[in-house]
């Protein structure tokens, strides 16, 4: 039994023009370096990136100010499908496949819903486990549960946070859509329509 774990942001959906965006008026609102605050933003939800950008300060209310940014972004702003997204998932329907995000399921939802890409039964969102990546827990909480053993799934990422708690989870990690692979990644291929096939055939065993 095998199944495949998508990464969201930067895997299927393209939304970076977006979160540089968001990041960069939630950290002038708190007076912080907006480069900075991106380059933890990456590696990090937004809770973590508050605690560690923030200290001294109360996280979870900086956590509800970026919140309500990209919920508003997530409803009217710019967004855009992955080269090659909505064909995958289609080709997808009869396979078990979820996704795990470091953003919030409702804005996965609204951003899958505008773009008329098929929704999975399994969102992992960043309020699903107490650890987000790089550990495996977001991971590990996804195959739980599509039933399916870590050993029999893919995950697809972008990130290095990502693939590294995907190889944490003890799941074969196929990095996507960047020029150079993501070290410790199985596989990489520069987009992730280049991967499409390899994918159907791994999930299809």
């Amino acid at each position: 039994m095998r199944a495949v774990l998508f990464d969201v942001d930067g895997t299927l959906v393209d939304a970076i023009a977006g979160q540089r965006r968001i990041w960069a008026r939630w950290a002038t609102e708190f007076g912080l370096d907006p480069a900075i605050v991106y380059d933890v933003a990456l590696r990090a939800r937004p809770i973590d990136t508050a605690v560690e950008v923030l200290p001294g300060r109360d996280p979870v209310a900086a956590a509800v100010r970026f919140d309500e940014l990209e919920d508003e972004d997530a409803a009217y702003g710019p967004v855009h499908a992955v080269e090659g997204a909505a064909a995958l998932l289609a080709a997808l329907a009869d396979h078990r496949w979820g996704l795990v995000t470091s953003n919030a399921e409702r804005r996965v939802v609204r951003r899958f819903e505008r773009l008329g890409l098929p929704l999975p039964g399994v969102i992992v969102d960043n309020r699903a486990t107490r650890l987000g990546k790089p550990a495996p827990d977001p991971f590990l909480h996804g195959a739980g549960r599509l039933g399916v053993p870590a050993e029999g799934c893919l995950v697809i990422e972008d990130s290095p946070s990502g693939v590294a708690a995907g190889i944490a989870a003890g799941m074969t990690v196929w990095s996507v859509n960047r020029e150079e692979p993501v070290p410790g990644s199985d596989r990489h291929y520069r987009a992730l329509a280049d991967a499409a096939a390899d994918i159907l055939a791994f999930v299809a065993g």
